[in-house]
């Protein structure tokens, strides 16, 4: 019989639809030197907007504390994220911390990779495996629209390509906007065919409060799959784990694959397994709650590890998220969300 505490405390962590906690996401930081229109558009996070102050932010011994924490409970999965995580200094000592705890089997970064060039050989080398780069674009025109600031393609592709020589696994992300960048699905599309990465298109999200979300904008993801299908066919693959976002794909005749992440239209909370702290320690149980549970608190207080334990436990039980599949005028207009650039994506 297994006598594991970790597997014995993890099977019995289920949230109120039976979902078990897999997945931690980790923001490190609420700023970021984009300014993109579906997360932090310039109007509200301008030169006075209020980002945390230092003593806000959890240390990186904090985040390590809730990690094992976390992990001692059923965590396999870590991701770090912001704002822009490697706005935040010494992040590769943060990544070598979390690679040190026992039972953790992935650890993940999500950038926009305008600064990934620089610190992709430092981040491997602490431990990071896998690393996620939001690139809307391949116009620099189109590109410097959506990331708010005129940033070019340049440094993100020259990020790519140096996480890759770094022997980071790379996945390029694609937020598909219709009548803003929904012409490059197929650029893009055949761009990273060439290169070798695995390219995900994502259904633009009604994350948040600032970003002015309509349905019509959403670019089906069946819709992009039959594009791109008609000039690089495509065969499905089976998912990789339960509980995985993408539908995956293959371009026939090849080992290269293509990833739809379908949030709006093919909904997937029913196996969600992911957790979400925001960079001032708040503890969040879906990527569209309008309310979190504050960890900073206890954290920086005299209470033990179980008692913390024991705090997050009680969280998951009582979750019942489900509101990509629950999304109606109503859902959408009733409550604050948190904002993305809090929780990360």
């Amino acid at each position: 019989m297994d006598t594991n505490p970790n597997t014995e405390a993890g099977a019995s962590v289920v949230d109120q639809l039976g979902r078990p906690l897999r997945d931690l996401r980790i923001s490190v930081t609420d700023q970021c030197n984009f300014r993109c229109r579906y997360c932090m558009p310039e109007e509200i996070f301008g030169a006075d907007y209020p980002f945390l102050q230092e003593d806000k932010l959890l240390s990186f011994d904090e985040i390590e504390r809730l990690a094992r924490l976390f992990v001692s409970i059923g965590v396999k999965k870590l991701r770090i994220t912001g704002g822009e995580p490697l706005l935040r200094r010494n992040l590769p000592q943060l990544i070598q911390q979390l690679a040190s705890i026992q039972g953790v089997e992935d650890i993940a970064l999500t950038t926009n990779g305008s600064l990934l060039k620089r610190h992709a050989h430092d981040l491997k080398k602490a431990g990071l495996q896998r690393v996620a780069v939001s690139l809307d674009s391949l116009n620099d025109k189109t590109f410097g629209a959506i990331n708010g600031r005129g940033f070019k393609t340049k440094p993100v592709l020259e990020g790519i390509e140096a996480a890759k020589e770094a022997g980071l696994q790379v996945k390029v992300n694609m937020v598909v906007q219709r009548g803003v960048n929904d012409q490059d699905i197929l650029p893009m599309a055949h761009y990273f065919f060439e290169k070798g990465h695995i390219l995900r298109f994502i259904e633009f999200m009604d994350v948040g409060n600032a970003n002015k979300w309509r349905l019509d904008q959403v670019v089906p993801s069946k819709e992009i799959q039959e594009m791109i299908h008609k000039e690089l066919p495509l065969e499905p693959l089976e998912s990789n784990y339960t509980g995985e976002v993408a539908k995956r794909y293959r371009y026939k005749g090849t080992d290269k694959e293509v990833g739809f992440i379908s949030s709006v239209t093919q909904t997937f909370c029913s196996t969600c397994t992911r957790a979400r702290i925001s960079a001032d320690g708040t503890l969040y149980t879906c990527l569209f709650a309008s309310q979190g549970t504050d960890l900073r608190e206890q954290l920086r207080s005299d209470t033990s590890d179980q008692k913390l334990i024991s705090f997050i436990q009680t969280t998951w039980n009582k979750r019942e998220d489900r509101y990509s599949e629950l999304r109606s005028n109503d859902t959408i207009k009733k409550d604050r969300k948190v904002e993305m650039s809090h929780i990360g994506g």
